[in-house]
């Protein structure tokens, strides 16, 4: 079986924040990467299992993976995604830069 991939771009997520979700599901078996995905409570946890149900439908669909038990996470990792750039007003005519980040969240799976 070729690899089964999800990509999700532009995401509102810092990716710090969401390597440390990405982190508890490294190399484990799907349905363990699920269940750890479904308990973590973080907001990254909610997009996160999105991404991996999405990468585990591409592998049914795609690739006609039919025993799903056998897929692992082999591969996942977090791009830092453009800025969002936003001013604060301060004292005395100044201004504070707020940066809010975006993330691009990659999973790929993969057959025993």
């Amino acid at each position: 079986m070729a690899e089964a991939r999800a990509v999700a771009r532009y995401v509102r997520v810092p990716p710090r924040k969401a390597r440390l979700v990405i982190d508890l599901i490294r190399g484990r078996n799907i349905n363990e990467a699920l269940t750890a995905v479904r308990f973590t409570k973080k907001h990254a946890a909610q997009i996160i299992e999105k991404v991996l149900r999405s990468a585990l439908a591409n592998a049914q669909h795609n690739h006609g993976v039919r025993d799903v038990d056998r897929l692992f996470v082999r591969e996942v990792f977090v791009d830092q995604g453009p800025m969002l750039k936003r001013f604060q007003p301060r004292a005395m005519g100044r201004v504070n830069m707020i940066r809010h980040r975006t993330s691009h969240i990659t999973i790929v799976l993969a057959e025993h």
